[in-house]
């Protein structure tokens, strides 16, 4: 009966090894679907329980955090009072050819700080020497209008660490700025 076991129903012989190679390719995949769909299983079961793990914590925590707004990126500014009472100053440039400089200058600060208002009253004589003193180390060409926001805020830190000892003042604003050719 061995011998009947290695008959085909045609009475040939068959091997073991011709019944193997006939089914290659169909037998891969199967086998590789089997893992693509555990594998999809697997997915969908962690992505489900982490989904109810974050709604069961997140229950009676509101679903947004408040995220704290740095004072460089607020979209507003802040509302400051300004200091008017500095007056125009007359002064030149360092040029070979010096240029007469007009300024007048006005100093904002935080607003109701009466300190700061009546530290700027106190120093004024200081403050003014200080801007004819500044513009006169200027050249013409440093004081075009495309270079006015980095001469006040050199303005606006030299006063603050130099001349003002209990208050500081928040911005500086040039009410009229005429450098005139001689």
């Amino acid at each position: 009966m061995a011998d009947d076991d290695d008959l085909n129903i045609d009475g040939e012989e068959t091997s073991e090894e011709s019944g193997k190679g006939s089914g290659g390719f169909g037998g891969i995949l199967p086998s590789i679907l089997k893992w693509v769909a555990i594998v999809v299983a697997a997915i969908i079961l962690i992505v489900t329980v982490c989904v109810i793990t974050m709604k069961i914590m997140n229950k009676n925590n509101p679903t947004q955090a408040a995220i704290p707004i740095s004072d460089d990126y607020k979209k507003s500014r802040e509302a400051l009072d300004w200091y008017q009472s500095i007056g125009s100053i007359r002064t030149k440039t360092s040029d070979a050819e010096p240029a007469t400089v007009i300024v007048d200058v006005v100093f904002g600060y935080k607003k109701d700080d009466k300190q700061a208002s009546t530290e700027i009253t106190q120093r004024q004589v200081e403050i003014k020497d200080f801007i004819r003193r500044y513009f006169t180390q200027k050249s013409a060409s440093q004081l075009k209008p495309q270079n006015e926001r980095e001469l006040q805020i050199e303005i606006r830190n030299s006063i603050n660490d130099d001349i003002l000892m209990d208050s500081k003042i928040k911005d500086v604003k040039f009410m009229n700025l005429e450098v005139i050719a001689q």
